[in-house]
């Protein structure tokens, strides 16, 4: 049996006040903080957890720098806000953290503030490309599943989007298409070409669901970069979504689940315009979305989906560590995820901002209680 995979998460968070109002102080708390980075637009911001396969120092390393950034933003009566759109406003303008970036200066020109989200990416380390090749395509076919759990974008501007993921939605995927790489070479050809056309800017330009990822793209490669979902400020459904996507690998890896380059009666190009379209489904409809199997393309509900990997997953991997973080997806199953619990509170009458500043006040809450019983330490 493999061992555990080494997984590092990049978390993107929007700064802001009690009542959900967004305001941005990016750069300010990347100067005071070193484990804060900016992004082009000041009013979200990020950090990076270092790579560690154990679960339990996984959520130290995602409480740590939390709290410290929670304590800095406290003098500034600032507070961190959940949600992966602005969900209060204002999508029109957009605020650089660094005018004089040349790079930001694209992306404003290119995207505007289609480009103003909040998300999380799960890095999963593996040790050679055609292992990351073969992840990547088996997570770019189950993509919609991790959207439909994570769903946190329902609202924009003060106002529904009908859609659970309005992130996902409005972000600029970049290249428009991409296929599913058959091997390391093809990957680096596609590549080439990208930056050739101009289609990338860079090796970084490359906003999709799922991508190959390493200390020198696109020939040195280290870990598959899950980028797919929708920000999950609960440490511990992130974990879950987490041991969910890592037991998947470690099937493929053992040879108990199948290959999608092999194993589907789809052809390539078929299975990345299924999992393309599984993935705008997802967005409108998270679990409640009807998706289409990557085997043979037959129609099935994304609850049910993921009910039936969840307990095909328990039993072939008892006595493993991820299987011990699993149990919040069934919670997300049978109440909802974040998206569809904010449409049901809205409907009943509550105000975004009501809900956006209760859920900011119970996301500190469950950090603190979470932070004293994991022992992490603080200073």
């Amino acid at each position: 049996m493999s061992a555990q995979l080494l997984k590092g998460f990049e978390v993107e968070m929007y700064t802001g006040r009690a009542d959900g109002t967004v305001v941005g102080c990016s750069s300010e708390a990347a100067a005071a903080l070193p484990e804060v980075v900016t992004e082009p637009d000041c009013r979200n911001l990020e950090y990076i957890t270092p790579p560690e396969a154990d679960y339990s120092r996984q959520l130290q390393h995602l409480l740590q720098p939390r709290q410290r950034l929670r304590h800095w933003l406290a003098s500034r009566q600032l507070t961190l806000l959940p949600g992966s759109t602005l969900s209060l406003g204002n999508s029109q303008r957009f605020e650089r953290s660094d005018p004089q970036n040349p790079y930001h200066q694209f992306i404003e020109d290119a995207y505007g503030t289609r480009v103003v989200t909040a998300s999380v990416h799960i890095n999963l380390g593996l040790e050679d490309s055609a292992a990351i090749m073969a992840a990547c395509r088996l997570l770019r076919c189950e993509a919609s599943l991790l959207l439909a759990l994570s769903a946190s974008s329902p609202f924009l501007d003060g106002r529904t989007c009908g859609a659970h993921s309005q992130r996902w939605r409005q972000f600029p995927l970049t290249p428009a298409t991409v296929p599913l790489f058959r091997d390391q070479g093809h990957y680096i050809a596609w590549m080439q070409e990208q930056l050739a056309t101009g289609a990338m800017r860079n090796v970084r330009h490359f906003w999709g669901s799922v991508r190959p990822n390493g200390p020198e793209r696109p020939h040195q490669l280290n870990r598959v970069e899950l980028r797919i979902c929708d920000l999950v400020t609960d440490p511990l459904e992130l974990l879950a979504i987490t041991a969910f996507c890592e037991l998947r690998l470690l099937q493929l890896i053992e040879g108990h689940c199948g290959d999608p380059a092999s194993s589907s009666a789809l052809n390539l190009k078929q299975l990345a315009e299924l999992a393309d379209a599984n993935d705008q489904q997802a967005a409108l409809q998270s679990l409640d979305a009807t998706l289409h199997h990557w085997q043979d393309g037959s129609p099935l509900v994304a609850r049910q989906w993921i009910a039936s990997q969840l307990q095909q997953l328990k039993d072939w991997g008892q006595g493993l560590e991820p299987c011990r973080w699993l149990e919040p997806i069934e919670a997300l199953l049978d109440r909802g995820n974040t998206a569809m619990r904010w449409l049901q509170q809205h409907a009943q009458g509550e105000s975004i901002s009501s809900i956006l500043s209760r859920e900011a006040t119970l996301m500190q809450s469950q950090e603190q209680a979470l932070s004293s019983t994991a022992g992490a330490d603080l200073g």
